[in-house]
C-alpha cells in the first residue's frame, strides 16, 4: 500500500532529524525521495503514481471525488493498475474496493509523490542530505521491485559517501519482499541484517 512507502519516508525523516544519535541505518525496498524532478531514477515512479491518479480519477462512476456511493469500478481500475507492480491482481483489486475511499487514495498518491526528506533539512538538496548521513547504511532493494529497484538505490549509496552499501536482494517477490510470503528471502535478510548490526 502507498502507506508502506509514507511510513518508510517517516523513518527517513526521522534519521536525518536524529542524524547525530544513530550509528546504523537499514531499509528495504524504498527511496528518499520521490519528488526530485532533476534526478531521472525518480521519474519512472512519479509517472507511475501519476497513472494510478488518473486511472481513478477518471473513472465515471468517480463524478469528480463527489461520488454518492462507493466508486467501485474506479477502485478496480486502480488496484489492477497498483497490483500489477507489487501483487497478484485478483486479490488486491477486490481489496481496494471494500478497504479504501477514493479520495483517501488520492490524498496518499499526493502524499507519497511528494516525499523528499531532504525537504526536512538542505532545502531540497537530496545529494547534500544523503552525504550528512553518518550512521552507517545497509541498503536492500529488491532486484525485481517495480517501485524502488537497485538502480536507484546506486544513486543513495553513491551520494553516501561511503556510509552505505547495497545488497540486492535476489527473489521474484518484488516491493513486497520480505514481507513473510518466502522464508528464504526472510532468511536471507535476517543473515545479512543480523551480520551488518553485529558489525564493529
Amino acid at each position: 500500500m502507498p502507506s508502506q512507502s509514507k511510513s518508510r519516508l517517516i523513518d527517513l525523516v526521522d534519521m536525518f532529524l536524529y542524524v547525530d544519535l544513530l550509528e546504523r541505518v537499514h531499509t528495504i525496498s524504498g527511496a528518499p525521495s520521490n519528488c526530485d524532478d532533476d534526478v531521472t531514477v525518480f521519474e519512472r515512479l512519479q509517472s507511475f503514481l501519476e497513472g494510478l491518479k488518473a486511472t481513478l480519477s477518471a473513472s465515471r462512476d468517480f463524478e469528480d471525488g463527489h461520488y454518492k456511493s462507493t466508486p467501485e469500478r474506479g477502485l478496480r481500475a486502480y488496484g489492477r493498475v497498483y497490483a500489477g507492480w507489487a501483487y497478484g491482481q485478483t486479490e488486491w483489486e477486490e481489496s481496494f474496493v471494500t478497504q479504501w475511499d477514493a479520495n483517501d487514495l488520492l490524498t496518499l498518491l499526493e502524499t507519497w509523490k511528494s516525499g523528499d526528506v531532504s525537504l526536512v533539512r538542505d532545502g531540497g538538496h537530496l545529494e547534500k542530505t544523503l552525504a550528512s548521513i553518518k550512521a552507517r547504511g545497509l541498503i536492500m532493494p529488491c532486484k525485481t521491485d517495480l517501485y524502488f529497484p537497485p538502480e536507484d538505490s546506486e544513486f543513495e549509496v553513491f551520494h553516501c559517501k561511503g556510509s552505505a552499501r547495497l545488497v540486492v536482494i535476489d527473489s521474484f517477490w518484488g516491493h513486497m519482499v520480505g514481507g513473510g510470503a518466502n522464508p528464504e528471502d526472510d532468511e536471507f535478510i535476517r543473515q545479512v541484517v543480523t551480520k551488518f548490526m553485529e558489525e564493529d
